[in-house]
């Protein structure tokens, strides 16, 4: 058994991660780089986004992730003109961008990502990059950015009924929904537990990856991939086939998000069963 833990932010494991974060844009790029204009006005489960806004948000995180990695103060001021807004501001990035024409935007979207992974390489270590909540580190900025591309990717993948398959890339992005647990109580305004959770996911190699004392009493247990599901809030919990012990865990699989912002909807219980 592996029990995960973070990985450092030492040279080699930033350059994995960025490989990752870099096969994962491949990966979705390979999705809709074919796709006809017309369908990039396709719906997605995102209630009023279509593939076009999906690309858009990308997009634009992207590249406030790299102002954050380069210009301090631009990003500060970043955040004051967004405070007003609360987080309407990301729906009206997604907006203005999504109205480029496709292949304006998909180049848009590569120049960014190859810009901000050219940015990390370039920050000092033990930098703390700002952001709209705490700062964090470079690795936790890849990590992020990681998170939120495989999870609208698989908005996209759902539009075009495309079953994507799980990779090991599903490790960041389940440490990211575990180290975020208190976040989520946080946002729905309860009280995190004070005791540890363990954590067992079976990762697309047959290994498994887990966080949390081995003796602890709340329990989770699954695929990785329902896992990252679950956290990214693309699928309900009904229609995954995780398992708990306890009543507190139980009650963290109904809230769990690992993106930042206000607790989101989720998905229907029913949809994609």
């Amino acid at each position: 058994m592996n029990e995960d833990r973070p990985r450092t932010t030492g040279s080699a494991d930033l350059e994995a991660l960025l490989a990752d974060f870099d096969a994962e844009c491949a990966e979705l790029d390979a999705l809709v780089a074919p796709l006809p204009e017309a369908r990039w006005a396709d719906p997605t489960p995102a209630p009023g986004w279509t593939i076009a806004h999906q690309i858009a948000h990308l997009t634009w995180t992207d590249e406030v992730a790299t102002v954050s990695a380069t210009d301090a103060a631009a990003f500060a001021e970043l955040v004051r003109a967004a405070e007003p807004k609360a987080f309407t501001f990301v729906d009206e990035a997604a907006e203005e961008a999504a109205a480029t024409p496709p292949p304006a935007l998909l180049e848009r979207w590569r120049r960014g990502r190859t810009a901000l992974t050219d940015a990390l390489r370039a920050v000092p270590a033990g930098t703390k990059l700002p952001w709209f909540g705490p700062p964090m580190s470079t690795a936790s900025m890849v990590s992020a950015r990681l998170m939120e591309t495989w999870a609208h990717g698989q908005d996209v993948a759902d539009a075009l009924g495309v079953r994507r398959a799980a990779t090991a890339r599903l490790r960041s992005i389940a440490h990211i929904g575990v180290r975020t647990r208190d976040f989520a109580y946080l946002v729905h305004g309860r009280t995190a537990p004070s005791a540890e959770f363990r954590i067992d996911l079976a990762g697309p190699g047959g290994e498994t990856w887990s966080w949390g004392p081995a003796d602890a009493a709340q329990r989770v247990s699954g695929t990785a991939l329902d896992f990252c599901l679950l956290v990214t809030q693309r699928r309900h919990r009904d229609n995954l086939t995780l398992t708990t012990v306890g009543a507190e865990a139980a009650e963290w699989l109904t809230i769990a998000q690992a993106f930042a912002g206000p607790a989101g909807s989720g998905r229907a219980a029913g949809q994609f069963a």
